[in-house]
C-alpha cells in the first residue's frame, strides 16, 4: 500500500487535477504502458504471477477399514416425580373402580 500512496503522489505533482478515482482507473481498469510501466506493474493486485497452486496426491498403498462399532443403550428409568412428594394411598385410592350405594 505505501507503494500505491506514493505512486499517487507522483502522479498528483504531475497532474494536479487528477482524482484518485481517475488514478485508480488508469492503473487498474484501463492500463497504458507507459514511461512509468515497471513502476505501475509494482503496485498491489497489478499482476498476478504468484497463483495459489494447490495438488492433493492419494497414495495408491493407503487403505481405508472401517469398524463397525454397536451401540447399547443402557435402560435408564427416569422418576418424573419425587416419592415424598405424595401421598401413594391417595394417588391409589382416585383410580377405584366406581361403588354403588345400597340404601
Amino acid at each position: 500500500m505505501p507503494l500505491l500512496i506514493e505512486h499517487y503522489i507522483q502522479h498528483k505533482n504531475l497532474n494536479p487535477e487528477m482524482s484518485l478515482a481517475a488514478f485508480l482507473k488508469t492503473h487498474y481498469d484501463h492500463p497504458v504502458k507507459d514511461s512509468d510501466h515497471d513502476q505501475d506493474q509494482r503496485l498491489p493486485f497489478v499482476s498476478h504471477t504468484s497463483l495459489l497452486s494447490v495438488v492433493f496426491t492419494i497414495n495408491p498403498s493407503l487403505d481405508f477399514h472401517c469398524i463397525e462399532k454397536v451401540f447399547n443403550p443402557i435402560e435408564i428409568k427416569k422418576t418424573f416425580y419425587k416419592s415424598a412428594l405424595y401421598n401413594k394411598e391417595i394417588l391409589n385410592s382416585i383410580w377405584q373402580p366406581p361403588r354403588f350405594s345400597q340404601s
